[in-house]
């Protein structure tokens, strides 16, 4: 990739093709011969959660003084005139978080100019989140059609079984043989409501535009009229659009993961509701420009970490009174519109975070 733009001979302010490096996903800084910032485009900008306008000017050894390895490489390139490459290298962020990154330097000529410098940035944790969360999806898609199949071969027996009952019911005289009919006949259609539940919604959106956080004051009424014990807050930007979504399945997605972060403080807790625009964020393999992003976040003792990688499948519970369906049909209508949900959780402080892509698709 850094090959492509030495080849291309930009420097900075010059030639480099900038609405090229403002739809990348990979953070890309321009340095003049003076070791000054003259560029950075958007993905870069959410690395160092600044814009442009702010830090233009700002030195090459300010923005990496974290790291020494860093800034060697800099010099290095300047001084011989060649690309260099730190790789697994800690990169200082504003409010003290570290940034685990891959860094590649490749100087900039042109004739009659000065040697600028380019580099480029590749966060390793993006990527992992990339990789866990395509597998994450693949494996909700596997299991739905898996469940849907195995649903299938129930119903048909289940259907015959019901059948069978209420035809015993009519020939039966005797009241108390027919509680028993009765009971097999409740019993199949709760099996049947429970199937139901497993497969998840299975109606097309019907989308419109929506003000999520008319939405999200929704969802706390119903919440704080069950649960008098929790205390539920919100941090909104209220810069975040309407979004073309389902109302009444974005209610059910975020109701179930607010109920589960009742649940998880045993109904005494505090909720923290938060909205946030996210710029560049890539769900599976498809970058989006612009998403909503709302965060569920409990004070609960947290989820362990081997329960954490299997909280979005079917029947899966820390609960000895759970069903294991709350998150499993959050994340399948999540699914249905484009978007994902994540989860981070540690002793104290659990994060559920709902990622809607903004832009409307054809699919829409």
């Amino acid at each position: 990739m850094s090959g492509m733009y030495a080849e291309k001979q930009m420097i900075s302010g010059i030639n480099y093709d900038q609405q090229a490096l403002d739809n990348m996903s990979t953070a890309v800084l321009v340095f003049d011969h003076s070791q000054q910032l003259v560029y950075m485009n958007p993905a870069a900008e959410v690395i160092f959660q600044v814009s442009q306008k702010r830090i233009l000017g700002t030195s090459a050894e300010h923005l990496l003084a974290g790291s020494s390895e860093l800034m060697a490489s800099f010099t290095r390139a300047v001084k011989h005139g060649a690309q260099y490459t730190e790789r697994e290298q800690q990169l200082d962020l504003p409010e003290g978080k570290k940034l685990t990154i891959d860094c590649t330097f490749t100087p900039l000529f042109e004739p009659g100019a000065k040697l600028s410098m380019l580099v480029e940035i590749n966060s390793l944790e993006r990527h992992k989140r990339i990789s866990r969360e395509e597998a994450l999806i693949t494996q909700h898609h596997l299991t739905k059609t898996v469940m849907r199949g195995l649903a299938h071969e129930i119903n048909n027996p289940l259907g015959g079984l019901r059948g069978a009952a209420q035809l015993l019911e009519k020939e039966l005289s005797d009241k108390g043989l027919r509680e028993y009919t009765g009971i097999i006949i409740e019993e199949a259609d709760r099996l049947q409501k429970l199937l139901s539940r497993i497969l998840g919604p299975n109606k097309i959106p019907k989308k419109k535009y929506i003000n999520i956080h008319e939405l999200l004051h929704h969802v706390r009424k119903l919440v704080s009229v069950e649960s008098t014990g929790v205390t539920i807050k919100f941090d909104y930007d209220p810069s975040i659009p309407e979004l073309y979504i389902d109302q009444d399945q974005l209610i059910q997605a975020i109701l179930n993961i607010v109920r589960n972060a009742v649940q998880a403080t045993n109904g005494k807790g505090k909720i923290i509701l938060k909205t946030r625009i996210g710029r560049y964020y890539t769900i599976g393999s498809k970058q989006h420009k612009l998403v909503a992003r709302i965060d569920v976040i409990d004070n609960g003792p947290g989820i362990p970490a081997d329960m954490l990688e299997k909280i979005f499948y079917p029947m899966v519970t820390g609960r000895a009174e759970g069903t294991g369906l709350g998150l499993s049909i959050a994340q399948s209508i999540i699914n249905n519109h484009g978007g994902i949900i994540e989860c981070d959780s540690k002793e104290g402080e659990t994060r559920f975070s709902i990622v809607l892509p903004m832009e409307v698709t054809d699919d829409d």
